[in-house]
């Protein structure tokens, strides 16, 4: 006599995936992708420490920073495309490396060659930009699709916590260390970046070198890839307007602000540590919140930032500016973190790296565009009509990329109904 099985025996439920955080492999490319990110943050923080010291002048950290920005731009769409023809792990190797020589260099040319230390900000700035795309679609080979948004939302907690805590030990080091000690050590942590990571399960998809096309027809393909997604350059485009004329606005005129309207800089030291303190907070829950049109909340979290602009062009009481960046920091984590985490899935996986070193080169590159229009901007038409515009740009432009087909799930395809 058999028995027919009762459909609790029949389908048992799957037990639920193991956190991204026991994960050895992920573990070395967190704590890998930490120190370039800790490193990136603290090269101009200790450059500053330089100026304060008169080892540089205020013109040279502009030249030096200047110098690596240009490195980071020129980098990060050949990083890109290098990632897609060889193996991640190996671009994040020399790029990391790269980036690590350029600290004895710095160090080198302090207070004796400002030609030296411009040279070495150009290796930096290669370095850093080289190894982004990289570290992105490393990520995609070493977690699986389940976990991706896990795996995220703790790459960008390392990279709040640092900003957070960051200043504070730079300035217990400064203490005890010199800047040349200190530019010595932003060089150990590249070394951990470049050395600490492991490769992902499988190798990326490596083209055979006599059927490669130029690299120009490479990067091309990487765009062509992109614009098959239609929510990607909407949410590209929404993220600009974001970044270039609210960010860039909020940087000009929250320090004047801050000392004309309240007489002080402590509503400029709350609004940034509040701003930090939410994107944590934000990582916090898209780390585990799975919206059911995730690519609309993410919109409504980028346009958060709105609130930032906004309580600064009005007579608010100062908590209300501070609550307004909270808000802002935990919108912007409600958007990043969906955002890698659908390019991750979506895009094809051997044009992922140019996908992403496209999101980067926008992004950064148009960052410094904005805060050089804004100023002037302020000078020729004052403080609150300039940030009325970049508030409402940031409401308004991406609401527009939430109606762009493909953008409310960050997805060609709806996602399928659950049980």
């Amino acid at each position: 006599m058999t028995t027919t099985p009762t459909p609790a025996a029949a389908k048992s439920p799957a037990p639920p995936p193991r956190s991204v955080l026991r994960d050895l492999a992920f573990l070395r490319l967190w704590a890998g992708t930490t120190a370039s990110g800790l490193a990136t943050w603290a090269l101009p923080f200790v450059l500053g420490l330089a100026v304060l010291h008169r080892d540089l002048g205020a013109a040279g950290l502009g030249l030096v920073l200047a110098a690596r920005t240009v490195g980071f731009l020129a980098a990060v769409a050949v990083g890109g495309v290098l990632a897609d023809r060889h193996a991640r792990r190996a671009v994040v190797l020399w790029s990391a490396l790269a980036a690590a020589a350029a600290a004895p260099l710095l160090a080198a040319g302090l207070g004796r060659s400002l030609a030296l230390m411009t040279a070495a900000a150009v290796l930096a700035g290669a370095g850093q930009g080289a190894c982004r795309p990289a570290f992105q679609a490393l990520t995609a080979e070493t977690v699986d699709p389940g976990r991706r948004q896990e795996a995220n939302a703790a790459m960008t907690l390392a990279v709040r916590s640092s900003t957070l805590a960051g200043p504070a030990l730079t300035a217990l080091l400064a203490a005890v260390l010199d800047v040349r000690t200190l530019l010595l050590g932003i060089g150990l942590l590249w070394l951990v970046a470049a050395l600490v990571p492991g490769g992902g399960p499988a190798a990326a998809p490596v083209a055979e070198p006599g059927r490669r096309a130029g690299f120009r027809a490479e990067f091309a393909e990487g765009i062509r890839e992109a614009r098959r997604h239609p929510w990607f350059p909407a949410g590209l485009a929404a993220l600009v307007a974001v970044v270039a004329l609210g960010y860039s606005a909020t940087s000009v005129a929250l320090p004047l602000i801050s000392r004309d309207r309240y007489g002080t800089t402590w509503v400029l030291a709350a609004a940034m540590t509040a701003y930090t303190l939410g994107a944590l907070g934000g990582a916090l829950v898209i780390a585990r919140w799975r919206p059911r049109s995730q690519g609309w909340a993410a919109f409504a979290g980028l346009a958060a930032y709105g609130f930032a602009p906004l309580s600064l062009m009005l007579p608010v009481h100062p908590v209300v500016v501070v609550a307004a960046y909270a808000v802002a920091g935990i919108g912007i984590e409600l958007f990043n973190v969906p955002w890698f985490t659908a390019t991750q899935r979506e895009v094809a996986p051997d044009k992922l790296a140019r996908v992403s070193s496209l999101d980067f080169l926008v992004s950064y590159g148009l960052a410094p565009v904005g805060l050089a229009l804004i100023a002037p901007a302020v000078g020729a038409f004052g403080v609150a009509p300039v940030l009325a515009v970049c508030a409402a740009a940031c409401f308004l432009v991406p609401a527009g990329a939430a109606l762009v087909p493909t953008a409310r799930h960050f997805s060609r395809t709806a996602p399928k109904p659950t049980d």
